[in-house]
C-alpha cells in the first residue's frame, strides 16, 4: 500500500489529508498555493473514506471519527500520552493547557509544544485545548494568525451542532 493524499476544501479552508499502509499518517491546513490545489481521492480507497468522515465533520454528521490512524514514530512517550486525553475530549468541549497538564504531571506550556506537534488534527483534536483566559494557540500558530481563527472556527462550529442536537 502506497502513500494517498488530497487536498479538499471546507469552511476552514483547504485541508490537506494523507494515508499511508492502512492508515490515515498525516492531516495539515494546506494553506500554500501549491497545497492548496484540490486533489481527489482515489475511489474506494481508506482516503476516500477520509474525505468522507471529514465532510460529515463539518456538515455536522459526525461528532467522533471511526478511521484507523498511525501516530508518527518519532512522537515521544509524552506525546502520545497527551495526544491519547485529546482523544478523550468529547465534542464541543474543551479542557485548559492546565487541566491537562495536571492530568498528566507536567507543565502548560509542554501540553501546548506537544498539541503543536499533533500530526492528526480534528481526528486528535487539539482544537478542544484552549488557554485559561482565552482560545490559546493552534496546530503551531500560521505565520499571519490564520490558525487562531481555525480554531476559533472549528469550536464554533462544534458548539453549533451540539446545540442543534
Amino acid at each position: 500500500m502506497g502513500t494517498d493524499r488530497a487536498i479538499i476544501q471546507t469552511p476552514v479552508g483547504p485541508l490537506g489529508i494523507e494515508t499511508e499502509g492502512g492508515a490515515v499518517v498525516r492531516i495539515w491546513f494546506a494553506r500554500g498555493e501549491r497545497d492548496a490545489e484540490v486533489r481527489p481521492a482515489p475511489p474506494g480507497s481508506l482516503l476516500a473514506d477520509a474525505v468522507r468522515e471529514v465532510g460529515e465533520y463539518f456538515r455536522g454528521e459526525r461528532r467522533a471519527f471511526t478511521l484507523p490512524v498511525r501516530r508518527p514514530a518519532r512522537a515521544t512517550a509524552f506525546q502520545r500520552r497527551l495526544w491519547d486525553a485529546l482523544e478523550g475530549i468529547p465534542f464541543a468541549e474543551t479542557r485548559t493547557y492546565g487541566d491537562l497538564a495536571r492530568g498528566l504531571g507536567t507543565s502548560p506550556r509542554a501540553v501546548g509544544g506537544a498539541c503543536a506537534r499533533n500530526d492528526l488534527p480534528l481526528v486528535i483534536p487539539c482544537h478542544r485545548v484552549v488557554a485559561k483566559s482565552g482560545l490559546g494557540g493552534f496546530s503551531g500558530d500560521w505565520e499571519t494568525g490564520l490558525a487562531r481563527d481555525v480554531k476559533a472556527a472549528l469550536l464554533e462550529h462544534e458548539a453549533r451542532v451540539a446545540a442543534s442536537a
